[in-house]
This record gives structure tokens, sequence and C-alpha cells, in this order.
């Protein structure tokens, strides 16, 4: 189960999805949305953020989000919503 915690000047996620250990598709899809979100900040805004990633561990901190940054990170969360709902693996804190 990943769980994502969600605050005003960032998110944490923890865990892996364990949906099919070695042939994970939804821990691959959280991560491909993530970098991306990481990604599409750093190249299409301003925003002032901090990320750290590793296995099963993301945590991503922002000091100003731009208008843009915030469309990006509600973009994310819509994706990563739309995982849970077929897949039901990520638990919100």
């Amino acid at each position: 189960m990943i769980t994502l915690r969600i605050r005003e000047d960032g998110f944490q996620m923890v865990g892996h999805a364990g949906y099919n250990p070695g042939n994970d598709i939804v821990c691959s899809a959280v991560s491909a949305l993530t970098c991306t979100l990481l990604e599409s900040l750093r190249v299409l805004t301003d925003s002032l953020f901090h990320a750290e990633t590793g296995s099963g561990k993301t945590i991503v901190e922002w000091q100003a989000l731009s208008d843009t940054g915030k469309k990006l990170v509600d973009a994310w969360f819509l994706g990563i919503a739309l995982i849970n709902l077929q897949y039901n693996c990520i638990s919100y804190d």
C-alpha cells in the first residue's frame, strides 16, 4: 500500500502498491506521474521546490508555487486519484 500525505507546502509518499511484485504496473504508473510532475515543475514553472526520491519514498516540499505549478500539482493528484479508484492501492493520511 502506498501512503500519501498531502500538506499545503508539499507531499510525502511512502510504500509500494504491491500489485504484482517485479511487474508492478501501479507503482510504475505512480512513479511516472510523479517524475513527470517534478520535471514539469522544474522546466515549465518558476516554482521553488525541493524533492527527495528513493525506492518507495518521495518527499516534495515547495516554498512557493506559481499558478501553473498549482495546476500541475492538481493534475498530478487527479491522476493519482484515478489510479487509486481502479486499483485501491493508496491510503491518504
